[in-house]
């Protein structure tokens, strides 16, 4: 199941459009088939999206797929550097149920 971290430096005064594009279009991509997790986190001068993904298909859908092409288009000029994208796997160490995020 892909999981994906995806962070986006925002410019100085822009971390609130991006948050304000998310809240819009994250209930498009929360309803897309395969969406097991597309949590939101936010510091000074970023914003980092964790996905966790049924499969590679689900993902792969969601990649071309009208809700992340909307909001793509609606962030682009925020953004103060390239987005950070890693499609990652967990790596267990330590107590089991600790080690990873669920769904993994």
């Amino acid at each position: 199941m892909p999981v994906v971290v995806a962070t986006i430096r925002t410019e100085p005064g822009r971390r609130e459009d991006v948050l304000a594009a998310f809240r819009r279009h994250t209930p498009a991509v929360h309803a897309e088939p395969g969406c097991l997790l597309y949590a939101v986190h936010a510091g000074e001068d970023r914003v980092t999206v964790i996905e966790n993904w049924a499969d590679q298909a689900s993902l792969d859908a969601h990649s071309a797929g009208p809700a992340l092409a909307a909001l793509g288009a609606e962030i682009a000029e925020a953004l103060a550097a390239p987005l950070d994208v890693a499609v990652v796997e967990p790596v267990p160490f330590g107590e089991t149920g600790k080690d990873r995020l669920p769904n993994t």
